[in-house]
């Protein structure tokens, strides 16, 4: 389970890579994938011409001065609509299908294998994937292997019950009330914490519940549907189907009154209240926390860090203030719907039918594209070794760290040189950046899934299972050391993070292909998107989250009352460009929910175009810097970071986005800082009064 801060350069989401900034979660839910079988071929010796950039993408018909959005990707864009099962498509994608059809080759050759050793990784990742794409015997068993389940919750007779079905709905991770989990103490960072975090929503967000415009009424009414739709299924009546969808919506919508708003998240010391169990017993009675961390396996916790006091009090009043039945079938919803992939074909379909409402989706992804996903969640590590040994080379990790080496170098550079910050602060802002660590490709030492039983029995059985392995997993590490080789990806993702707690950047094997690199590109290309990557998870350190922690991972302080405003101040003056830009008619970027992502594109563009300056200076010290394909490097750096963010993306999803996803939509993140650098200016020969360039006064620079 992740660190709730770590942030990373795209939010993943069920309906696949959502190509935003970077996003915070604890745990990390299931994810999809798509493609076709393929081999691996051996790369082809680089090539001087730098074929990287794909120069057929650009429109040659736009201004770049005016649009570098659509002068960059222009062609790409009208050549490539959105897949009737995707609700956005762009270079993430395409990188991940190519991915998924390496995972699918392994996955379908596991599942074939029936002769695996009982116990060994290939047994249980065959197991899981064949039970996962076993339609036939999931339509046959019906709800033959939730029913034990749906005993427990139906078997509920008073408080102390739901207490202890509360406490099984973490284990097996339905996401009812609350989030709990054992992660870093934010200000001890040595050492490991049971932490509360507010949760028990089943639509993207609070507001969702609260707002009365015309769109948040029918994504409700949509709701309502697929609520009694999936009750009616469970058995129920039309009458008590509807009632029961009434009753969820309405304790739902107590919590979501009850939860903070995304923005109010971002600030870590408010999210941060340590106390012992005993207060938090008598500040919370109804949950029974003794009770609950003791069958939990975390009686020897003293202490507990509760995300949201208010949320959690108003979760105590109402397990004592609500009937007990309604509670019930809140709990039997979140159960349900949290498996609905593992149950007969209808239960999908409904869920997709109001997913189709809040995303814009026309089609239902493959089911091949889908189990994939929930196979790399449950066992990624497992398959992830092989997919290494396919799709990863030693070379790939070499070239990756020198670029970091260099990255992290112009970031020293840049500290040093900034005309608003004192040397106290720099001094204590160096030793952060020297202490970053840094990952590439997969781990060194491997999940231990030796504890997961999968067979072949049922595919619902075996997510339950891994589930509750996950959770035991994550339980175990309380009162241990801080396992620092652990990664929060798996190696096929298409992503990057930064961990603030850990103080540590990690890219996995995934993101390490074009369009971000490209062994046979220029250096001018592979700056422009790699080392954008690289700078972008490396400025998340000092972004205005980021920037909380120190060197060690603790949430302290380390900046003069003096350096901490005139970081707000530029940063406030990031928050209100991207607040002006609109995706949609009425529908605003978030300037605040956005600002970490913003800020990290902001610095990760700036210090990427340092190093790749360097590279030049002593790679043409003696002469002109040659053009590929007509453009200088400079000019093929900035299309190479347009070109990482070529997007389509439908209305549904873009008005999600603005409201859910701490990056901001592809257009803005490739223009936003553009529209701030003289480097842009001056590589495509913009005048002072072009739309892409921001008068001097009002340009945003921090690192």
């Amino acid at each position: 389970m992740k660190n709730r801060n770590s942030l990373s350069l795209a939010a993943l989401t069920a309906a696949g890579l959502s190509l935003a900034g970077c996003a915070s979660s604890k745990t990390a839910a299931p994810t999809a994938a798509a493609s076709t079988p393929a081999t691996t071929t051996p790369a082809p010796a680089p090539d001087p011409a730098g074929t990287g950039l794909n120069v057929a993408n650009i429109d040659k018909s736009v201004n770049p001065c005016d649009d570098f959005f659509q002068y960059a990707s222009g062609s790409w864009l009208k050549n490539n609509p959105i897949p009737a099962a995707e609700v956005r498509w762009g270079s993430f994608n395409e990188l991940a299908d190519k991915n998924n059809a390496v995972m699918r080759q392994i996955l379908d050759e596991s599942a074939a294998n029936t002769s695996a050793a009982k116990g060994s990784n290939a047994q249980k990742v065959g197991d899981y994937y064949a039970s996962a794409m076993d339609s036939m015997s999931i339509e046959k068993a019906g709800l033959k292997y939730l029913q034990p389940e749906l005993a427990r919750i139906n078997g509920v007779k008073d408080l102390k019950g739901l207490q202890n079905e509360i406490v099984r709905a973490q284990k097996l991770q339905t996401g009812a009330f609350y989030n709990g989990y054992v992660g870093q103490d934010d200000k001890k960072s040595d050492e490991y914490a049971v932490n509360l975090f507010q949760g028990g929503l089943s639509l993207p967000d609070r507001d969702y519940y609260l707002k009365d415009d015309a769109r948040s009424k029918g994504i409700r009414a949509a709701y309502t549907t697929y609520l009694t739709n999936t009750f009616k299924m469970l058995g129920e009546n039309e009458a008590t189907a509807a009632k029961n969808a009434a009753t969820v919506i309405r304790l739902e919508t107590r919590l979501a009154k009850a939860s903070k708003s995304r923005v109010d998240l971002r600030d870590p010391n408010a999210n941060y209240n340590k106390m012992t169990v005993a207060e938090a017993s008598k500040q919370f009675p109804n949950l029974n926390l003794p009770n609950s961390l003791a069958q939990m396996k975390l009686s020897s916790a003293k202490t507990v860090i509760v995300g949201q006091p208010a949320f959690f009090k108003e979760v105590s009043t109402m397990l004592k203030q609500e009937p007990l039945g309604d509670l019930k079938t809140y709990m039997r919803w979140h159960l349900v719907s949290s498996l609905t992939s593992a149950l007969p074909k209808a239960y999908g379909d409904e869920s997709f039918r109001f997913s189709q409402v809040l995303s814009g989706a026309k089609k239902q992804q493959p089911r091949w594209k889908r189990m994939l996903r929930s196979t790399d969640g449950a066992l990624g590590e497992a398959f992830g070794q092989v997919y290494v040994e396919k799709a990863f080379t030693p070379a790939t990790k070499q070239k990756a760290q020198e670029m970091v080496a260099n990255i992290k170098e112009a970031m020293g550079e840049h500290i040093q040189k900034l005309d608003w910050m004192s040397d106290a602060t720099k001094a204590e802002a160096q030793k952060k950046l020297a202490a970053f660590t840094v990952k590439i490709g997969y781990p060194d030492k491997w999940k231990d899934y030796s504890a997961l039983n999968i067979s072949r029995e049922s595919y619902l059985k075996n997510v339950l299972a891994s589930r509750e392995w996950g959770f035991n997993d994550n339980v175990s590490k309380f009162g241990k050391p801080i396992d620092r080789q652990e990664w929060g990806m798996t190696p096929p993702t298409v992503n990057a993070y930064y961990n603030p707690s850990m103080n540590e950047i990690v890219f996995p094997a995934g993101i390490m292909q074009p369009p971000f690199f490209d062994p046979n590109a220029d250096d001018a290309v592979n700056y422009g998107g790699m080392g954008a990557v690289i700078g972008h998870e490396i400025t998340h350190g000092f972004d205005d989250q980021g920037r909380q922690y120190d060197a060690q991972g603790n949430l302290r302080d380390w900046w003069t009352k003096e350096d901490a405003a005139k970081f707000e101040q530029r940063a406030d003056m990031v928050g209100k460009q991207y607040s002006a830009f609109s995706p949609l008619d009425s529908v605003f970027v978030n300037g605040k929910l956005t600002m970490g992502e913003n800020l990290a594109d902001f610095g990760g563009l700036a210090l990427a175009y340092s190093a790749l300056e360097k590279q030049l200076a002593k790679q043409y010290a003696s002469g002109a810097r040659p053009k590929f394909d007509g453009f200088t490097p400079e000019q093929r750096f900035f299309l190479a970071w347009a070109q990482v963010w070529r997007t389509n993306a439908r209305p549904e999803y873009l008005r999600q986005q603005v409201m859910t996803d701490p990056h901001s939509p592809a257009q803005y993140r490739t223009v936003g800082p553009l529209m701030n650098m003289p480097e842009f200016f001056e590589a495509f020969g913009c005048k002072e009064d072009a739309k892409m360039v921001r008068a001097q006064a009002d340009r945003a620079r921090i690192w």
